[in-house]
């Protein structure tokens, strides 16, 4: 039976999102937050009674101060959703949409607006039904992703269709898409109120990313065993007088991968790519440790402008969308996953090189001009091409919107679908790095010990990849090895 996540809006973690946007797990709205909800729209209607409150009885935007006739007020909320749904470019994969899903169904179980909880139990049901709205990919700048939750709005009221998604893990693949509920102004503006999608994608590039970063240090290690380099750099001292948290973490790793090191050192110092690795993978540790603080907060606020307060009850007008903090962290963790990925296509080079390996050059089969993996460092340059592409910082874009009222942007928007395109372009560099380890070792004769972590990728890596050293093809083996990697 496949196991639950009880949704309250205070404590869904990334890999949570990411285990309910990959239907490996099913959700579960808990009855107590569903309760909150209701409670609070009996709330939001005393206060509108007694003061002007932002979309619900005024415009949006540079409408703010345009109050809502009383006889339109509640026709007001479908033409929002009408008018913001007006996303282009390619549509949303699923994966992404049922993780905007999850994010969005969890921060309105916070009852930090007048959200209805059957809207709840709409994006519950779709969960588990394994429908998705259309959504479009560009519409948002980093200051909530109106577009696509105004298109998720009109699906929810039945004006936009629902995909189904493949038959999922949950088991519901073949339940009818969610029953057409009717929306009303005070569940509109609040549900767009939002950077779920934003969140959602980056939750599923942090997942990924944090998982692929473990794997560095045990190629790494590969490759200092085919060379037969020095663990000084890794040595608890060193780590103790400059602490960095990621450097630490990076060095304690390298210390269980090869300690006791069965080889005496060849050299005195050993080339960046080994010797920097604690403080340049290090650096991303802490990157990715930055992002998930910041997805430990996004996931589980309620951030509606204007935001609800039930004691003592008021509505609170806030800048509280404004996605600096995520677009922040985004740009930090693409930046050192380039650097991570540099210093694996420096390691690389190392390894192609007979001065390090005493083997032929570029591990080939033998030194009468083949090529051997020469092709590979070119397929690592160019996807450390894409990495530097995706790393430039979207924090650096500016924009001034709705007839000026709205005078900044963080991007995150973009800066999460970057990540996202990242993490393929991180492993592919990794995987090239570990194609190279493994058939250096194996050209060595080395066999690790086996009842070691190490000696264990090494067997596993072996077995995954092509013996033959003939000069051939190599994009089956490179395939292999990011597979291995991404398991």
């Amino acid at each position: 039976m496949t196991s639950s996540i009880t949704l309250d809006g205070n404590s869904l973690t990334a890999a949570q999102v990411t285990a309910l946007a990959r239907r490996s797990v099913r959700a579960r709205v808990d009855p107590a937050a569903r309760e909150r909800m209701r409670q609070a729209r009996a709330v939001a209607e005393e206060v509108a009674d007694r003061r002007r409150v932002y979309g619900h009885t005024t415009g949006v935007g540079s409408n703010r101060s345009t109050d809502l006739p009383e006889q339109a007020a509640d026709e007001h909320g479908m033409r929002l959703l009408r008018s913001h749904s007006g996303g282009i470019g390619p549509l949303v994969p699923v994966e992404e949409t049922r993780a905007m899903l999850a994010v969005r169904l969890n921060q309105i179980l916070g009852a930090g607006s007048a959200l209805s909880p059957e809207v709840a139990d709409r994006l519950a049901d779709a969960l588990a039904s394994g429908h998705v709205p259309v959504v479009h990919a560009l519409g948002s700048v980093g200051t909530a992703d109106l577009s696509a939750l105004a298109e998720l709005g009109l699906a929810l009221a039945g004006e936009q269709p629902w995909r189904r998604a493949r038959h999922g893990a949950d088991g519901g693949g073949d339940a009818a898409e969610p029953a057409p509920l009717a929306l009303d102004r005070w569940d509109a503006l609040p549900l767009m109120s939002s950077s779920a999608l934003t969140i959602g994608q980056a939750a599923l590039a942090h997942t990924d990313l944090a998982a692929l970063l473990d794997r560095f240090p045990q190629v790494a290690a590969l490759s200092l065993a085919a060379v037969r380099g020095s663990a000084e750099p890794y040595a608890a001292i060193v780590h103790a007088r400059r602490p960095h948290p990621g450097a630490m973490r990076t060095a304690a790793r390298m210390r269980a991968l090869l300690e006791p090191l069965p080889w005496t050192p060849s050299l005195v110092q050993d080339p960046f790519g080994f010797r920097c690795l604690p403080q340049v993978h290090g650096a991303a540790l802490d990157a990715a440790a930055g992002l998930a603080r910041v997805l430990d907060v996004e996931i589980n606020s309620a951030a509606e402008n204007p935001l609800l307060a039930l004691a003592p009850a008021d509505y609170h007008h806030h800048g509280g969308f404004h996605q600096a903090s995520l677009a922040l962290a985004l740009d930090q963790l693409r930046l050192a996953v380039l650097g991570t990925a540099q210093l694996s296509a420096a390691r690389l080079g190392v390894l192609v090189s007979p001065a390090f390996t005493g083997l032929a050059p570029y591990l080939a089969q033998d030194e009468d001009g083949s090529s051997g993996i020469m092709i590979t460092e070119y397929a690592a340059a160019s996807a450390i091409a894409e990495l530097r592409g995706a790393a430039q910082p979207v924090t650096l874009g500016h924009a001034v919107l709705s007839r000026g009222v709205e005078e900044h942007a963080s991007f995150a928007a973009t800066g999460a679908r970057r990540l996202l395109e990242a993490v393929a372009s991180t492993r592919s560099v990794l995987a090239c790095e570990l194609l190279a380890a493994t058939r250096a070792l194996r050209m060595r004769g080395t066999l690790l010990d086996p009842t070691g972590e190490l000696g264990r990728f090494q067997r596993e890596a072996a077995s995954t990849l092509d013996a033959a050293t003939e000069d051939r093809k190599l994009t089956a083996d490179l395939e292999a090895a990011e597979a291995l990697l991404a398991n």
